[in-house]
């Protein structure tokens, strides 16, 4: 399959320039399929076949398999999470966590990587730390000083503000240096970039599909690396996420399922796995080369003084000042232009995927250049 391909199997760019992947991506035919086929088969021919827990419990398992086979992991080491928000959450509902311990994060996080800190540093005591940037850039000598005595850090991998790429495996080391574990929010990652847990070296990674993956919502997936599965005592407790449900004792289980805990629809999953599959067969190498050229074309069209993400892109995320963001966005979309505004910097972000096109990279610098 080639981007061309793709970019024809997904009916929402048929009338529209979509360049907000980075917030949603739209899905492609097969991956929509996908799910409702396992929707169907589910609740129209399980119930008289093999059973609607089994083939729910088959599909989970699959899906586990290739989750982990995409990312670098062991399946014992994948939970199935419905967003990177409900990823994040579980860690910090298992940990055990004590006045005074500390969790260091950058100004550069998503709200799902702030508020499970806020609530622990208002509910429980703990201390925040927050480590500050410069244009997506972190200091190492300052995020050392922090992790100091620190309990967690929560890191992403790629900035949603800035598009920047974090050193992760340098991240990781520092802070394991100083006795700390490492939850790094990698959403904006899988589907325009190759993920490989293992070199990044991470206790949690937690991510979902319906980004640059272009899986549908619902579909978040949690690494949980095996030597630290044991620190984690899930407040939320199920059939799922123990050995034998009816055992007294119960057991939990002995993997990152242990943080699974019910009845959930696998349809989402399904469509995140069929979508793994798809950008598999379009090539991640692929994908990465043509949003290279894109965000290359769409940064060598913006001014020095505008262009808030790095002159060389190191994503498809490409952050834009502009006098006012919102207005910008909404022209934007008169004329079926799609991006976004951003809460911090002031500014609007484009993110081009593989599916876009030179000609809309171009369009929008046009359109764009009329709002300065």
């Amino acid at each position: 399959m080639t981007p061309e391909d793709l970019r024809a199997s997904i009916p929402a760019l048929e009338d529209v320039t979509y360049m907000n992947f980075g917030a949603s991506g739209p899905s492609p035919r097969p991956v929509v399929e996908a799910a409702e086929s396992f929707l169907e088969h589910h609740e129209y021919d399980a119930p008289g076949g093999e059973g609607m827990y089994t083939a729910a419990f088959d599909a989970y398992e699959d899906v586990r398999a290739t989750v982990a086979a995409f990312v670098g992991a062991d399946p014992s080491e994948i939970a199935l999470t419905q967003s990177t928000t409900d990823g994040i959450n579980r860690i910090a509902c298992a940990l055990a966590w004590e006045p005074g311990d500390v969790v260091v994060r950058t100004d550069l996080e998503h709200p799902a990587g702030i508020l499970p800190w806020q609530r622990l540093e208002r509910g429980r005591g703990v201390e925040v730390r927050v480590v500050e940037s410069e244009r997506g850039r972190l200091a190492l000598d300052q995020y050392r000083e922090a992790v100091r005595g620190a309990t967690l850090v929560s890191v992403s991998a790629l900035t949603w503000s800035y598009g920047t790429r974090l050193p992760i495996r340098e991240l990781v080391e520092i802070a394991h240096d100083a006795g700390a574990m490492v939850l790094v929010d990698a959403v904006q990652t899988p589907g325009q970039l190759p993920l490989d847990v293992r070199k990044w070296g991470a206790d949690f990674v937690a991510a979902a599909g319906h980004k640059w993956l272009l899986g549908t919502w619902g579909g978040g997936f949690l690494y949980v690396r095996d030597e630290v599965v044991d620190q984690l005592d899930p407040r939320a407790i199920g059939y799922r996420g123990v050995v034998q449900p009816t055992a007294q004792p119960y057991e939990f289980e002995p993997g990152a399922a242990r943080l699974e805990v019910g009845t959930t629809n696998p349809a989402a999953h399904v469509a995140l796995q069929a979508a793994m599959e798809t950008l598999d067969d379009v090539g991640l190498s692929t994908v990465e080369r043509r949003i290279g050229r894109l965000a290359d074309r769409l940064v060598d069209g913006i001014p020095d003084d505008r262009l808030l993400s790095p002159d060389t892109p190191e994503s498809g995320l490409v952050t834009v000042a502009v006098d006012d963001p919102e207005t910008t966005v909404d022209r934007l979309r008169e004329a079926g232009i799609v991006v976004r505004s951003l809460p911090a910097p002031d500014a609007i972000r484009a993110s081009v995927h593989a599916v876009n096109t030179s000609a809309e990279i171009d369009a929008f610098l046009d359109r764009l250049d009329r709002s300065w």
